[in-house]
C-alpha cells in the first residue's frame, strides 16, 4: 500500500531544494573570498566559486533521485 505524504512536508521539502543552490553558491563564494583576503591571492573566489555551484548541483540532484525513487516504490 502506497503511504501518501503530507501536503506540507512536501511544500517544505521543494522549498528547501529552490534556496539549495543559491546558499551553496553563496557559501562557496563567501569562502573563497575569505580566503583570498587572508592569503593575499585573487584566484580563490572564483575556484570555490565553482565548487560551491558543484556541491549545491550535488545535493539537487541526490535529493530528486531519492524524491523519484521513493515514488516508484
Amino acid at each position: 500500500m502506497k503511504e501518501k505524504r503530507n501536503v506540507w512536508v512536501m511544500v517544505g521539502q521543494y522549498s528547501s531544494l529552490a534556496m539549495l543552490l543559491p546558499a551553496a553558491t553563496v557559501v562557496g563564494y563567501g569562502i573563497g573570498y575569505l580566503l583570498d583576503n587572508a592569503l593575499g591571492t585573487s584566484f580563490l573566489k572564483p575556484v570555490f566559486l565553482i565548487l560551491g555551484i558543484a556541491a549545491g548541483f550535488v545535493q539537487l540532484i541526490k535529493q530528486v533521485q531519492k524524491d523519484t525513487s521513493d515514488r516508484e516504490q
